[in-house]
């Protein structure tokens, strides 16, 4: 007889004499029977199906003999025999005995890689891992015990956690900038030189999240600060059109000219003069401002020397609006048309197409690679090809002429002087949504991944639920946040990001709602300074 036929002969007896010390007495005992198949392999029968678990009791006394001559049986098999010989055991035990055996071999299937990486010379490996984790599953890592803390904290985790979302995360990327902590970040060098240890990281990221906490309140409560800039028109008041970054704001006035104010000061730099007409419209980059006028030209300027480098004369009425990017620009005048422009340089801009289907002034354009959307007086928003300038489709659904619209992606959103906003799919063609609220014309709107804001002529500026908006679950009346009331005219233009709008208006003033640095009064619910800010629930 061979080694395994002992050992299998051996392990039967063991589990007919042990096995089942522990069940009723009273009941016949059952006799585990092995047998052999066609196989060569055994099976069980116990001649019941009841899996009922036995307690836990002192092995038996043949048990405790004969174990250890199995044991060294089985030690004497190579790695493959023991484990085809252990499969062979397991495939014959019971329900229970298997999640015995489970419990068992969980823990000792279990790795702590992160603590053994480091052991083995790998700290980077088990940083690289950790580093994917979020702030709440990185406190939790943090937990785990002394050396998982060591590889986090060794690592600068939380500096890493912070770098990526300041690159991935403009909300972030704006407040390292406002609260001067970018400084700590990435390969920037402190002001004192000295780069602060992860525990500093881990302290400052609570902070950051109450910061952002606050602002997402105060845009929902309509808490901000407000600074005014009046632009003191010689002639006709007003101020058409604006852009701006975080250094200058850049304005188009009913009177002709372009001011250049300092974002910080409020101080006017510089003014650009050179139009005939009042600027209607206008785009910079950081080497060229373009402008267009009720004159029918098109301006450019040089962004630093306010230069005029190009006059463009093509349009025969007012130049309403205009886009350019990429070495491409689109504008869109009151004789009814779009031309389409190469720009090599801003001397040798070039006309490249001009098109035409509307039958009213085209007040809006906007594009990207894919598409050209415009907007008219004749009630109509036109797509076009952007390659190949042709028509692909009219979205319909405004009662009265179209006065402004952005476009991103699918989304284009437009305001109308039939007082409504609508949301449409570019690509179907779909209304989906239009939301009510301005009493009058609705002149300027733009939108974020998170709201919209417009400005009517009602002198109202309105901030929308976008997420909600899209939603058509989302009741029409939650959709309007805040209604913002201060400007004393018309709402001509309006530009915003995560932490401020600035307006403009026919009273010839330039606001700037400031949701990052609100007064104290407004922040503890106190009553606030007069007029340091106004807000209108919706």
């Amino acid at each position: 007889m061979d080694a395994e036929s002992i050992l299998h002969d051996k392990i039967v007896e063991y589990m007919n004499a042990s096995g089942h010390d522990d069940l009723n007495e009273a009941e016949p005992r059952k006799k585990l029977v092995l047998e052999k198949n066609s196989f060569n392999q055994t099976k069980l029968s116990i001649g019941t199906s009841s899996m009922i678990a036995p307690k836990h009791c002192k092995p038996s006394t043949s048990y405790e003999k004969q174990k250890e001559q199995c044991v060294k049986y089985f030690d004497q098999w190579t790695e493959t025999d023991q484990v085809e010989f252990v499969e062979n055991l397991i495939s014959r035990m019971c329900h229970y005995q298997h999640g015995h055996i489970n419990s068992y071999l969980k823990p000792m299937l279990q790795r702590d890689f992160i603590t053994v990486l480091p052991a083995r010379g790998l700290d980077h490996i088990a940083e690289n891992i950790l580093s994917f984790l979020d702030a709440r599953s990185l406190c939790a890592a943090e937990l785990v015990c002394k050396e998982w803390y060591r590889v986090i904290s060794d690592g600068m985790l939380w500096k890493k956690l912070m770098e990526r979302m300041v690159r991935t995360d403009t909300l972030w990327k704006g407040l390292s900038e406002r609260r001067g902590w970018i400084q700590y970040l990435f390969k920037n060098k402190p002001s004192d030189g000295i780069l602060p240890p992860d525990c500093f990281y881990r302290s400052l990221y609570p902070q950051i999240i109450q910061d952002i906490e606050t602002i997402e309140s105060n845009w929902r409560c309509g808490h901000h600060g407000l600074q005014r800039i009046h632009c003191h028109s010689e002639t006709s008041k007003g101020v058409y059109c604006l852009q701006y970054d975080d250094q200058k704001i850049i304005s188009g006035l009913r009177d002709n000219t372009i001011k250049i104010w300092d974002k910080n000061t409020l101080e006017c730099k510089h003014v650009l003069t050179g139009h005939t007409g009042s600027v209607l419209c206008l785009q910079y980059d950081d080497k060229v401002i373009i402008t267009g006028s009720s004159d029918s030209t098109v301006r450019v300027w040089e962004v630093n020397t306010g230069e005029m480098l190009n006059t463009l004369i093509h349009h025969c009425e007012a130049v309403l609006h205009l886009r350019f990017t990429n070495g491409m620009m689109v504008t869109c005048s009151k004789d009814r048309s779009i031309a389409v422009w190469d720009m090599s340089t801003s001397t040798d801009i070039t006309l490249r197409r001009v098109l035409v289907g509307h039958r009213a002034a085209v007040n809006v354009v906007d594009f990207d690679d894919k598409y050209i959307v415009s907007a008219s007086g004749d009630r109509t928003i036109k797509v076009w090809n952007t390659g190949s300038c042709e028509f692909v489709r009219t979205l319909n659904g405004h009662k009265r002429g179209i006065a402004c619209l952005q476009y991103r992606d699918r989304l284009v959103v437009s305001g109308s002087s039939d007082n409504t906003i609508r949301l449409w799919d570019i690509e179907c063609g779909a209304c989906l949504r239009v939301l009510e609220g301005h009493e009058e014309l609705v002149r300027c709107i733009r939108f974020d991944n998170k709201r919209i804001v417009s400005g009517a002529y009602d002198g109202k500026i309105k901030v929308w639920d976008l997420v909600a908006a899209l939603d058509p679950r989302s009741p029409a009346g939650t959709l309007c946040l805040r209604t913002l009331v201060e400007h004393s005219g018309r709402v001509f233009r309006l530009q915003f990001d995560e932490f401020q709008i600035v307006s403009s208006s026919h009273d010839d003033t330039i606001l700037i709602w400031d949701f990052l640095n609100v007064p104290s009064e407004q922040g503890d619910g106190s009553q606030a300074a007069p007029r340091t800010y106004t807000y209108v629930s919706r």
